[in-house]
C-alpha cells in the first residue's frame, strides 16, 4: 500500500525469468505493479515503515479483544510447566 511518495532514485536489479514472472503475476493478482510490490516487500523486510504506518499498527493492535492479565498469570497460562512437557 504506497502511500504518496516521491519516487526519486532509480535502481536496476535483474531477476531471473521465473522470478519476474512470479513476482509480476502476484502484482497483477494484488492490482499493484511489480515496482510497487517490490518496494512494499522491502519495507516489511527491513521494518522501514513510516510514524503514519507505525501509528496505524499500534491502533490495529489495541483495537484487539486480546485478554491481558498479569505477567505471571499469562506466563502461566502461555509457558508449560515441567510436568506438562
Amino acid at each position: 500500500m504506497e502511500v504518496a511518495m516521491e519516487l526519486s532514485k532509480k535502481t536496476t536489479i535483474l531477476l531471473s525469468d521465473e522470478l519476474h514472472s512470479r513476482l509480476s503475476a502476484l502484482a497483477a493478482r494484488e492490482g499493484v505493479s511489480l515496482g510497487e510490490l517490490i518496494r512494499d516487500a522491502c519495507r516489511r523486510q527491513y521494518g522501514l515503515f513510516d510514524r503514519t504506518e507505525r501509528l496505524a499498527a499500534v491502533d490495529a493492535l489495541g483495537a484487539l479483544a486480546a485478554p491481558v492479565a498479569d505477567v505471571r498469570t499469562m506466563k502461566r497460562q502461555s509457558v508449560p510447566g515441567p510436568d506438562e512437557l
